[in-house]
């Protein structure tokens, strides 16, 4: 029987960047924040819940071949990156960008008076034939208590919206290889008998399903199936 392990990122022992502009909670090590517990979970390498100050920008450069995941969660942020791209990604959208090293993307804050709020996840390839890349998509939460599918790649990812009391179980598509993380984002959770709260993650291997229930009204998870292999940096 495959041992099971959980590890739980409880959102108050995140790392932390801030400065009067702009604030980055960490789930995993990045710039000068590093913990020993906070290594990547296979190519998940970056998990980074951020809030930007009005009219504000930042620009972050990619050393190895990264799929990157924007999720705007609070308003809307304004995009360019090295592929020509540069446009609006909304709360009920996302964006995948698959960068090659050396590679760069500016995040802003288009409003004149509000912070936005997203989620920046970096997931480390290894292919050999990784073809840069945009990707945009919508998601509705009309379409509530089931997760809806936003990636589709070596890793899979699903949001949704759960009434309280609703349950939900998702079948892992490769068990023998993939682990599960999960965030909540809003509300609260019981995943896999383990409480979470707003903000909250957890990581998972050696699972065939993983089985979940809302504890309160407009939860909203997202869950990712991501391959635990090493991966080769570019």
């Amino acid at each position: 029987m495959t041992q099971i392990e959980a590890t739980i990122f409880l959102a108050e022992q995140r790392g932390c960047s801030q400065t009067d502009w702009f604030r980055s909670f960490h789930g995993f090590n990045f710039g000068a924040y590093h913990s020993e517990h906070r290594q990547p979970f296979g190519r998940l390498k970056v998990f980074n819940d951020d809030t930007l100050a009005a009219q504000k920008s930042l620009k972050m450069q990619i050393d190895e071949n990264t799929e990157v995941i924007l999720l705007p969660l609070v308003g809307a942020i304004e995009y360019r990156n090295s592929l020509g791209g540069a446009g609006f990604v909304e709360a009920g959208q996302v964006q995948i960008f698959s960068a090659t090293q050396g590679m760069e993307y500016e995040i802003a804050n288009p409003y004149p008076d509000e912070l936005v709020n997203f989620i920046q996840i970096w997931l480390m390839g290894n292919e050999q034939e990784f073809t840069p890349s945009l990707i945009q998509k919508s998601f509705d939460f009309q379409q509530k208590n089931q997760l809806h599918l936003i990636l589709s790649t070596q890793t899979k990812a699903y949001i949704g919206q759960f009434g309280g009391r609703e349950e939900g179980v998702y079948e892992v598509q490769h068990p023998d290889t993939h682990g599960i993380f999960v965030f909540v984002i809003e509300g609260a959770f019981e995943v896999q008998n383990r409480l979470l709260h707003p903000r909250d993650g957890l990581a998972l291997q050696g699972l065939d399903t993983v089985e979940f229930e809302a504890l309160s009204n407009d939860a909203i998870l997202l869950l990712l199936e991501i391959s635990l292999e090493p991966y080769v940096a570019s």
